[in-house]
């Protein structure tokens, strides 16, 4: 890390120039080709998966996305002539339109069922000629525009569908500039160096910018989903602008002691940087555990947002630091520069707030353990009501089109027509279709089923499809009760002494299974990520207890986030005020993701907290003094990194996106429990409490294990001083009286 810190800084100009030559160029790649993003929520091998196949194959021109246009009248009915002329004008109008493959009216044939029984609501089903994600917005937008037009005082015109949702406004950058904002505020607070609270923004922008273009280019290589980008941007601003801070710190650290600046540039990143690059392989390692899952969907989630925090790391350690030697004294603020030059270089020791912290936890940790405790405990409550379902656009916010058609169409014919389920089938023979033509009749009698349409076959008359309609909302439990009733009930004996092999599909169908696949492998996935995170913490700190208390506080972590997310998007509370929408279930795909973020993250203040710990720890063998030093001297830093990462999460909360909201949120409240209730008084808590227990592992271990190292050289080599102790070294050393100075207060 030193030699690499070196050549950056003495080839400083050339190195900014790489970085800017890998974001232009990369830019420019995907702006030229394009996006090509895919929301494919198919598992393998599931029921709903193998309906769909069917259904494509069969009914080829079943493929584009359908959307519909609502309209509702407040005076007379929707087949007033005035109406009715003028939705037939505007129907015409958008079947013409490019993109639109057909439009089924409800004033012909085909769409007679397509109007209220009251007679004041109706729609109209558009089909695009491709699915949703490779619709063009501007023709998805052309749709809306036509139909909207129609709209006059009594005639209310509404839209909804998956193309029609591209055409959402959202929050457009306004999220990723309140972020960067308030991550500014907060840097410029701490350092009071314009210079040196813009180099950590700066380098974030560089590396999450190259990323977010880096992905557009993946997504023609492999399934990714849309909101991936949007993923991996709020995940390396976060991180991106954390790593560039501890740096920083460092640094700035380096020059009050009277280093010059090329000196303590290389310093900081043979030191901080060994932590940053740390922190950044165990984000990464959390992340790409998702793989094991075997998802395509979930595969390019992983793919990119471990791209984007390795490129976030990298600027850390080769860009940050040409940056540091360009502004050279500036990383200072003009009242520690004048200090400097005054008085000379001068220690810098833990005072104020953070140490008295840090003695008064040394002094009570049973009484804040347990405080601790207690507060995780009860948010992680809402976490066992979790339900995992479909979020669909009747979760979208009040003002929305979408969420409006939903309503309409919910109000008018019923909540199933937002969501039917589609029974598919291979056809073999007369006694299959004698069958078929008579299931609708057993469907109807099927509690939970509003109307079934009678078995549509293709031309071929070798597969067949039938429409059921539930009388609850596609979200509902019951409807996914049905599901699970027609699977098990119903349709088993239909099929009996026939060919028959019903495969009932849908988008309840289809989150269902895909949660069912999620929530079949997540032990091992969970498994997975923390042993490989408890590996690589044994391997750095030499130690058995410290990685078992960092898998704790994660789980930890982890789970009070989701009651916040639960009781925030499940339940409702406060849902509307924050523009989020009604309250609904959690994304099948949100468990997984969401832990392997949230474990990386918090990893990382584990580490930055630990690591100082270690060093007084190999510097002295006294575990008190360790706790306390490592704690007063880290916990400034950690919570600056805590509120700005918060700040930038939070931000994206104006995404206008729910699945990001559900990110932001969730990780926001995650890194918040993290830095300001474990790592700064649960983990010290538990660590004073435990003792040189902290630091205990089997010689035999410890000789057999491989070294890796986040420590800087000279701690390095006192630990191996210390290692190779005799236990009666080791207990002199514990007992012997340490020289005393401002740090040593007693607890």
């Amino acid at each position: 890390m030193a030699a690499l810190a070196r050549w950056c800084v003495q080839h400083r100009l050339v190195a900014v120039l790489l970085w800017l030559v890998a974001f232009g160029g990369i830019t420019a790649a995907a702006s030229i080709t394009g996006s090509a993003y895919s929301n494919d929520y198919e598992a393998p091998g599931t029921e709903s998966g193998r309906a769909t196949q069917l259904l494509r194959h069969g009914f080829p021109g079943l493929g584009g996305d359908s959307d519909t246009v609502v309209w509702h009248t407040t005076p007379g009915t929707v087949r007033s002539t005035d109406v009715e002329q003028t939705m037939t004008r505007t129907l015409d109008r958008i079947a013409g339109l490019p993109g639109v493959a057909s439009v089924v009216s409800p004033y012909e044939g085909r769409g007679a069922g397509q109007i209220s029984a009251d007679g004041r609501t109706a729609y109209a089903t558009v089909t695009f000629r491709a699915q949703a994600e490779n619709i063009d917005k501007g023709e998805a937008r052309a749709v809306v525009d036509t139909a909207k037009a129609a709209e006059t005082k009594g005639l209310q015109v509404e839209l909804g569908g998956g193309a029609i949702g591209l055409t959402e406004s959202s929050g457009g950058h306004l999220a990723e500039i309140v972020g960067v904002v308030v991550a500014a505020v907060v840097l410029f607070l701490a350092f009071g160096s314009l210079a040196a609270s813009l180099l950590p923004i700066a380098t974030a922008l560089v590396g999450v910018g190259t990323a977010y273009a880096g992905i557009v280019l993946l997504g023609h290589a492999m399934t990714v989903a849309d909101f991936a980008p949007m993923l991996g941007m709020l995940i390396g601003l976060g991180v991106g602008i954390d790593y560039a801070l501890f740096i920083v710190t460092r640094h700035r650290r380096g020059l009050k002691r009277g280093l010059p600046v090329a000196e303590a540039a290389r310093n900081a990143v043979a030191t901080t940087g060994r932590a940053v690059v740390f922190a950044g392989a165990t984000v990464c390692i959390a992340l790409l555990g998702m793989l094991i899952l075997r998802l395509s969907f979930l595969n390019g989630v992983a793919i990119a947002a471990s791209l984007t925090v390795v490129l976030t790391v990298a600027a850390s350690v080769t860009l940050l630091p040409a940056l540091l030697s360009f502004i050279g004294p500036r990383a200072l603020s003009r009242r520690e520069r004048r200090r400097l030059y005054e008085h000379g270089p001068e220690p810098e020791l833990p005072t104020g707030f953070a140490a008295r912290w840090s003695v008064f936890v040394e002094r009570h940790p049973k009484l804040l353990g347990a405080v601790a405790v207690a507060v995780m405990a009860l948010l992680a409550l809402p976490t066992l009501s979790l339900h995992l379902g479909t979020s669909d656009q009747g979760n979208d916010p009040k003002s929305a089109t979408t969420r409006q058609a939903y309503d309409l169409i919910g109000e008018g014919f019923g909540p199933g027509v937002n969501g039917p389920l589609t029974l598919v089938t291979q056809v073999r023979g007369a006694e299959d279709k004698l069958v078929l033509d008579n299931l609708d009749a057993t469907l109807r009698a099927t509690k939970g089923v509003a109307s079934v349409t009678p078995a549509t076959y293709n031309t071929g008359g070798d597969t067949a499809y039938l429409t059921v309609v539930p009388d609850s909302a596609p979200q509902s439990q019951k409807t996914s009760d049905l599901v699970s009733r027609l699977r098990t009930d119903v349709l088993p004996p239909a099929e009996a002494d026939t060919a028959l092999d019903v495969h009932v599909g849908g988008v309840t169908a289809s989150y269902d299974d895909f949660a069912d696949v999620i929530i079949g492998k997540l032990p091992l996935f969970v498994g997975v990520v923390i042993g490989l995170g408890c590996v690589l913490l044994l391997l750095a700190f030499r130690s058995i207890g410290i990685p078992l208390k960092a898998a704790v506080m994660n789980i930890a972590a982890v789970a009070a986030a989701f009651g916040v997310v639960v009781a925030i998007f499940q339940w409702g509370w406060g849902s509307e005020l924050l523009g989020l929408g009604r309250a609904g279930p959690i994304e099948p795909f949100l468990p997984v993701i969401m832990v392997s973020v949230l474990f990386g993250l918090s990893m990382d203040y584990q580490v930055f907290l630990v690591s100082r710990m270690y060093e007084e720890w190999l510097e002295t063998g006294d575990n008190r003094r360790a706790v306390r030093v490592g704690l007063a001297e880290t916990s400034r830093v950690i919570n600056s990194a805590a509120v700005i990462m918060i700040s930038v999460f939070l931000a994206f909360v104006l995404s206008g996106d729910r699945v990001i909201a559900m990110f932001g949120i969730a990780l926001a409240s995650a890194v918040a429990l993290d830095a300001f209730v474990l790592r700064t008084l649960l983990v010290p808590a538990l660590m004073h409490l435990l003792g040189g227990a902290n630091w205990w592992l089997p010689r035999w271990l410890d000789q057999r294990l491989p070294r890796i190292s986040i420590e800087p050289p000279e701690c390095r080599a006192a630990h191996e001083r210390l290692a190779a102790a005799t236990d009666a070294e080791v207990a002199d050393v514990l007992a012997k009286e340490q020289q005393r100075d401002v740090r040593d207060i007693s607890g």
